[in-house]
């Protein structure tokens, strides 16, 4: 345990309180059709970007795919059909220049039972609302330091913040657990026999507006992993620019003065909580 302020410990709760915002009542609803079974509400479309994608599926529809002044429909069928309908979608809003960040990798959309029903480009997902997935991972010493990266200056999201020693989105083929051991060695340099010990937390939805992309729609799957003292970070990816140590009392003030990203602060703060239980 480390001592901090009943102040920034109240800050850091409160703060936790806020990880799920409702989409503005200006973003076009998007459903999709399961046909007599009804439609589930699956993303959010920012106002901005709809007269381009009226105008587009008007010159040339997208099969499976339906635009009206009040929604966006997207019919239910095979994983693959509905992939490719949708791969067509996003890349027509990236020629639009409504998708900054184009990855050339796939994340997957999967409901509350754990099945798969689409994969689409992973930089699409913010601009449609869609609901991903990414791992954090905290690492800790028993010195009660804690590991946090700096991201990348040429990152599209969030250049320059402060972030958890290790995080990502989970691609389409992964499961949190893959994506967590795998996300270790390339952003912080963490060999597999370290990597294996990653304590599973829990998971943390988060919810709100990206400015000027659309909905950021998220669950986080939350590891940690204790390191020895003596060991250093080193990044293999490019997507880090340096590693800092400091106590979690550093970290809290770095937190509640906005150095970090949104979902590491959230991350970060609910690890500092734990540890002052």
């Amino acid at each position: 345990m480390t001592s901090l302020s009943t102040s920034t410990l109240a800050a850091l709760e409160e703060m936790l309180q806020n990880t799920a915002r409702a989409a503005p009542a200006d973003f076009l609803p998007i459903y999709l059709s399961r046909g007599a079974l009804g439609e589930q509400l699956i993303g959010h479309l920012n106002p901005e970007f709809m007269s381009y994608l009226q105008g587009s599926l008007q010159k040339e529809a997208i099969p499976l795919i339906a635009m009206s002044h009040d929604k966006l429909t997207i019919q239910l069928d095979k994983p693959r059909d509905l992939s490719i309908s949708l791969y067509h979608l996003a890349n027509r809003m990236r020629l639009g220049g409504y998708i900054p960040g184009w990855r050339n990798e796939d994340f997957a959309w999967v409901d509350v039972n754990g099945h798969k029903y689409f994969r689409m480009e992973r930089a699409a997902f913010r601009t449609f609302g869609f609901r991903s997935m990414a791992t954090h991972i905290n690492g800790y010493t028993q010195s009660n330091t804690i590991w946090l990266g700096r991201r990348s200056e040429t990152k599209s999201t969030d250049p320059g913040k402060l972030d958890n020693l290790a995080a990502g989105g989970i691609t389409a083929d992964e499961t949190p657990w893959v994506s967590a051991r795998r996300e270790l060695w390339e952003e912080a340099g963490v060999p597999e026999q370290i990597a294996d010990q990653i304590e599973p937390v829990g998971r943390i939805h988060m919810r709100r507006p990206s400015l000027g992309r659309g909905f950021h729609d998220e669950q986080l799957y939350i590891y940690a992993l204790e390191l020895a003292d003596n060991f250093v970070p080193t990044n293999h990816d490019g997507e880090v620019s340096g590693f800092i140590e400091i106590s979690l009392a550093e970290a809290a003030a770095r937190i509640l003065a906005d150095e970090f990203t949104s979902d590491a602060a959230f991350v970060t703060a609910d690890f500092i909580l734990r540890r002052n239980k």
